[in-house]
């Protein structure tokens, strides 16, 4: 769908990202589609004025001099972009609420990052009803009531508020994980995201005439740095929907004229899942960039829609990136950008880890290769995460900064990303930690200990595995075990163990904590005995020789045999 806009005039470098909503006060061309309506950028920047008013009227000031903060608790709906733009006019702070968690989790959050505003949906708003999150009802805007167009309805064009955020003011708060311990909100400045928005307009290849596919949740900063913050900073058209969804993919392509799409974790996966549409062959779309798709899958969707798939490793937190180059090997990440000092560091010893090695079959040779990916002197450039000195201290030691991930590191330099530190897990793109599952399945009577960590999916992201040491004089029961998991009504559908290894013993550091190294680095290739979950059921059956072989030969399929567990 070409629009036939042109650049408006951007020349100069954003200093911060309400510029970049500024910048496109005046622009008529197409900038915003949903379903079967359209705003231009005009409209759009508007949108976000008028409830700029609404908000300077609603909460003159927040407590103790800081900025107000909005909660926004809805799919990806216009209103969702409005109040993008409309914070940063005013110097407010989008929080993302994570609908995916539950109502007291939600609670949590919001009293963690101070919300002095929600704004939310009919389809969501029972999440927050009865919780004790302890914002005012006055103060709890649902976009699907008359009562709220009818607050809006004084603030109807608005001016452009006259101050503009500064560099160093925060723009959004994004959480990662919050199942243990206070919650983690990253902190996105100003500044940092207005950078973005210039930067990744070359990566992502973005033209005025481009026209992106945002279906990737808003309250994750994917969306907003990928695609909105940089389709605004050069003025292409914005297609939206207001979830992902694999059997409505192709359809919104070719209706939208697509040509950019961002994606995370098995977005790609569930695509190739459905019937190939006639039309997409031919399609529009000229770049899928994203993160932890296997080989095969990039491949494979690359000759379905006839277009470019990139890879790219980064984070939330900012502070480095890792991008493929050229001469990238297959299955790499790639090279740091800018030359940036990125180490793989032993979790333990805080030593380099040996480059890997890989057989004639492409598996590593030595777990010890894999440790976690730390950016060496950066950790002054990490903003941090709002209220949380615990996780700040996980992630900065010194002068460095420990990303979390884990990685290694071939002959040639180029990094491989290997899954998640033992404690933080990624399923089906979604952070969480292992300790909320561990005290869940401690509760079952006759488990000693249970130590849950994160082992590689043959396609992305991580699987959980859980080690179960059971009481002096009790056998495990996989038929019990399973009707546990199923009956504890605090139960993700991404906690479920995958695999379930029955040891004699729990490992120890020579402090007395749990060693999850040697589980993880043996995972399910052991003589213990081991469980796998039968499907999305509650049914565990004992893995066995042919069951080894299959897991194998689908890591080979995907290209990710040399994160294959070594034999214990």
């Amino acid at each position: 769908m070409g629009t036939g806009k042109t650049d408006a005039g951007r020349t100069n470098a954003a200093a911060t990202f309400a510029e970049v909503v500024r910048s496109r006060a005046d622009d008529d061309s197409t900038g915003l589609l949903f379903e079967d309506r359209s705003w231009t950028w005009r409209e759009v920047v508007q949108e976000g004025a008028d409830r700029a008013a609404l908000l300077d009227s609603a909460v003159p000031a927040a407590p103790g001099g800081r900025q107000v903060h909005v909660g926004v608790l809805l799919e990806n709906v216009p209103d969702f972009v409005f109040w993008l733009c409309a914070a940063s006019l005013s110097g407010a702070v989008v929080v993302g609420i994570n609908a995916s968690r539950s109502g007291p989790e939600l609670a949590q959050d919001i009293r963690h990052a101070d919300i002095d505003v929600i704004v939310t949906e009919d389809r969501l708003a029972h999440l927050i009803t009865g919780t004790g999150h302890g914002v005012p009802g006055h103060l709890v805007f649902n976009v699907d009531r008359d009562d709220y167009a009818a607050a809006l309805a004084p603030h109807r064009g608005a001016p452009l508020p006259a101050e503009s955020a500064a560099p160093e003011h925060m723009a959004l708060l994004l959480f990662s994980s919050g199942s243990t311990g206070a919650p983690k909100a990253v902190i996105v400045g100003q500044g940092r995201l207005g950078r973005l928005a210039d930067a990744l307009i070359e990566r992502v290849e973005l033209r005025p005439d481009s026209v992106t596919y945002l279906c990737m949740p808003l309250f994750h900063g994917n969306a907003v740095m990928m695609n909105l913050a940089t389709a605004m900073r050069v003025g292409a058209t914005v297609g939206m929907a207001r979830k992902f969804s694999a059997s409505g993919f192709s359809a919104d392509i070719h209706r939208f004229g697509a040509t950019f799409v961002n994606y995370v974790g098995r977005a790609l996966s569930y695509v190739l899942s459905t019937p190939e549409d006639p039309r997409d062959q031919a399609s529009t779309l000229e770049l899928a960039y994203g993160t932890e798709a296997s080989e095969a899958d990039a491949q494979r969707f690359a000759r379905r829609f006839g277009c470019t798939v990139r890879e790219g490793y980064g984070l939330s937190e900012g502070v480095f990136r890792i991008g493929r180059t050229p001469e990238t090997p297959a299955g790499a990440l790639g090279l740091p950008a800018s030359g940036v000092d990125v180490r793989i560091l032993d979790e333990s010893s805080g030593r380099e880890c040996p480059r890997a090695r890989f057989d004639e079959s492409g598996r590593l040779l030595d777990s010890g290769a894999i440790g976690e990916i730390v950016a060496v002197g950066l950790a002054h450039t990490f903003e941090g995460y709002y209220k949380n000195p615990g996780a700040m201290a996980e992630r900065v030691r010194g002068a460095d900064f420990w990303s979390g991930d884990l990685g290694y590191r071939d002959a040639d330099g180029y990094f491989y990303f290997a899954g998640r530190s033992s404690d933080r897990l990624r399923v089906d793109s979604e952070n969480f930690s292992a300790a909320p599952v561990e005290r869940m399945v401690q509760r079952m009577p006759g488990i000693a200990s249970a130590p849950v960590f994160a082992v590689p999916d043959p396609r992305t992201g991580d699987r959980v595995m859980c080690a179960v040491e059971m009481a002096e004089g009790r056998a495990f029961d996989a038929e019990a075990f399973g009707g546990f998991l199923s009956a504890q009504p605090e139960m993700s559908a991404k906690w479920w163990p995958t695999y379930v290894r029955i040891i004699d013993r729990t490992p120890l550091t020579g402090s007395g904590k749990v060693n999850k190294g040697p589980l993880r680095a043996s995972a399910w290739n052991t003589v213990d005995p081991v469980y796998v979950r039968v499907d999305r059921t509650d049914r565990y059956v004992p893995l066995d020789a042919e069951g080894r072989d299959a897991i194998e030969e689908e890591f080979r399929r995907h290209g990710r045999v040399a994160l294959l567990p070594a034999p214990a």
